[in-house]
């Protein structure tokens, strides 16, 4: 997927206003427009221009965009980093998925998973004839540790929501929460906070605020719902002979019995020791046995020996 340059697009520089950035729309709308203009590329140009304008007319997008599109250069290959959207605070506003088939795949690629459009406008309601409103909720995406979903925590959330300041450029407004993260959350869970979304209009109620919960890459676990998927190294003696050992994990020790003649690539499911829940996740442990090093001459001759010893061959009819 190629980078795409909006600003090079609507040929302004990066710290434009919003104002210019409309004029410049309808320049090019005027210049490019299918029923009107006799340039050749007329259709692929204003799509272009289409969605230049859908993104950098919109603070939230733009900012984002903005945010994301640092140090890149038009048509250059890009993949968005993994969790580049995490904190972004957005509203409800944005496209429906009619609106935004004429995009292109950069387009969704960035903002069909960057939490806006899920949201809406609360019920509206008069009260003596004074208009009142629900404010809009909020959407973001936070990423946590694994082991806070085994023990539940209290963490400080530190979120960036978009502003337009006096001259129409956009800002990033930061705040901060102390949100409490329930034991046996699990990937993709939505935390709600009440009235942390947008003010109401006419002394209406706030919206809410909506944190859509992923995971940070963990060293050795993954995870898959409430399951966990680990790989568990053993020595040769333990896989063929069968042991009981210790597994680590976010909410403490586990004891796993390896099966006598145990080979890698086997699994081993222990059920409940997963991310807690109603029901729990399962522990997955896949086995691989780890030789340990011929570095001494006691430990060669003791590979030379079951050299002599075992008649065993892996690759026969292989």
């Amino acid at each position: 997927m190629q980078f795409k340059d909006y600003y090079e697009v609507l040929g302004v520089p990066r710290d434009t206003t919003a104002e210019d950035i409309k004029k410049s729309f309808r320049k090019l709308a005027r210049k490019y427009h299918p029923d009107v203009s006799k340039e050749k590329d007329a259709e692929a140009r204003m799509k272009d221009v289409n969605e230049a304008y859908a993104v950098l007319s919109d603070p939230e997008k733009r900012a984002a965009y903005d945010q994301l599109g640092k140090g890149h250069h038009p048509g250059e290959e890009f993949r968005p980093p993994p969790d580049w959207d995490a904190g972004f605070e957005f509203s409800g506003s944005g496209y429906s998925p009619g609106e935004a088939a004429g995009f292109s795949d950069f387009f969704e690629q960035i903002f069909g998973r960057a939490g806006m459009g899920r949201g809406g406008f609360g019920q509206t309601s008069s009260s003596h004839g004074n208009f009142r409103a629900q404010g809009e909720d909020h959407h973001a995406k936070v990423v946590l540790d694994v082991e806070d979903a085994f023990t539940g925590a209290t963490r400080q959330i530190s979120l960036r929501a978009p502003k337009v300041d006096a001259q129409g450029r956009v800002t990033l407004e930061s705040r901060t929460l102390n949100v409490k993260i329930p034991k046996g959350i699990k990937e993709g869970q939505v935390i709600r906070l009440a009235d942390q979304g947008a003010p109401g209009l006419g002394g209406g109620p706030a919206g809410d605020l909506l944190l859509e919960v992923h995971f940070k890459p963990h060293p050795h676990l993954r995870v898959e719902g409430r399951d966990l998927y680990l790989t568990l190294p053993v020595v040769p003696w333990e896989a063929a002979l069968g042991a009981v050992v210790s597994v680590n994990l976010p909410g403490g020790t586990v004891k796993v019995r390896i099966p006598e003649g145990a080979q890698s690539g086997r699994q081993l499911r222990v059920r409940g020791k997963g991310i807690p829940g109603q029901p729990p996740g399962d522990l997955l442990l896949t086995i691989e046995v780890m030789l340990p090093p011929a570095d001494t001459p006691k430990a060669r001759a003791f590979y030379e020996q079951m050299a002599k010893e075992f008649a065993f061959d892996p690759r026969q009819g292989g």
